[in-house]
């Protein structure tokens, strides 16, 4: 067993070792589980057993604590949600895209919008985050979350999305500059219960595979420029699915995730909700490139192939979400 495994995980491991060598696999499921819940990895390897913990652990900075993994942000989930919304910007490893949206946003979004910028561990974004604290959006300043390891998009909205207390979320790309205010028109298109999602450029077509931006509705899914939906939504979907590691098809997903909407009471069919494309007052000429998903070209590509097949395996064969209903 590892030397920093709490006394109480050791012990529960010891039992959990004694009941598999007595065959009483029962008790040694129920205490797996147990050390699982706690917080703790068990990695058996033929009669040996060991512990790992379960998520990266969190560091502490001077500047403060710069977190191991998204679920180790304190939630705000059990607060009453605001009026408003919250923006989540996630800074890529160059602050300058992130800047000047965040710059924009001080400039156009309306009083009582949240921000949320979230931030991995590298040392180029210290100076800009030091001065987060004289900027002001919507009336207050940027709550910064920063990750101890960088982290996949998925991550790091997830991370974002633990913070937001407002009744509309919004992902904002780095790079994207509002020119007018973009969030009072996706909090009024969200007060209709029949849009799910709604954004900045919209996406069609009848091939989970081959979404495109669309001119007009109706659209199926929202790009990632801008993109909003509801807190309770985030609650009752989420979180967002870790195991996607890029970019490509996680605004896509997650548009989907949220037209088909909880699980309908029993003996209902609702049809399914919408998404909605927006003429919102943006610059997106500046817009950052997806985050590099691996130096490994060759990984990079097996990994965007995966997240590909997992859209593929719950929306392809969905032709009411596939039609666009706008």
């Amino acid at each position: 067993m590892r030397p920093d495994v709490p006394p109480e995980i050791l012990a529960l491991a010891r039992a959990r070792s004694a009941a598999r060598r007595s065959r009483d696999f029962a008790a040694a499921d129920r205490l797996k589980d147990e050390i699982e819940a706690a917080g703790w990895r068990v990695v058996d390897r033929g009669g040996e057993s060991t512990v790992h913990p379960a998520h990266p652990a969190d560091v502490v900075t001077p500047d403060g604590i710069r977190y191991g993994w998204s679920g180790a942000v304190p939630a705000r989930t059990g607060e009453p949600e605001g009026d408003g919304a919250t923006v989540i910007l996630v800074a890529g490893q160059d602050p300058e895209p992130a800047a000047r949206t965040l710059a924009a946003l001080a400039a156009h979004a309306p009083a009582g919008t949240e921000t949320v910028v979230v931030a991995g561990p590298e040392a180029a974004l210290d100076a800009w985050l030091a001065t987060l604290a004289g900027c002001v959006v919507g009336g207050r300043s940027p709550e910064v979350v920063r990750m101890a390891r960088p982290v996949s998009p998925a991550v790091a909205r997830n991370a974002g999305g633990r913070r937001a207390g407002g009744r509309i979320v919004v992902w904002i790309a780095a790079g994207v500059e509002p020119v007018g205010d973009p969030i009072g028109p996706l909090v009024a298109a969200l007060e209709d219960p029949g849009v799910a999602v709604a954004g900045a450029i919209g996406l069609a077509g009848t091939d989970v595979r081959r979404l495109a931006p669309a001119s007009g509705a109706p659209v199926v899914a929202i790009d990632r420029t801008l993109l909003a939906f509801r807190r309770s939504d985030l609650i009752a979907l989420g979180p967002l699915d870790e195991a996607h590691f890029g970019e490509t098809t996680l605004d896509r997903w997650w548009s989907l995730v949220l037209r088909d909407g909880p699980e309908p009471p029993e003996g209902t069919d609702p049809e399914p909700r919408r998404a909605l494309a927006l003429d919102l007052p943006l610059a997106t000429a500046g817009i950052a490139a997806p985050a590099p998903e691996d130096p490994d070209p060759s990984e990079a590509e097996r990994r965007r192939k995966r997240d590909l097949y997992r859209l593929i395996d719950r929306f392809a064969r969905r032709p009411d979400l596939l039609g666009g209903a706008g």
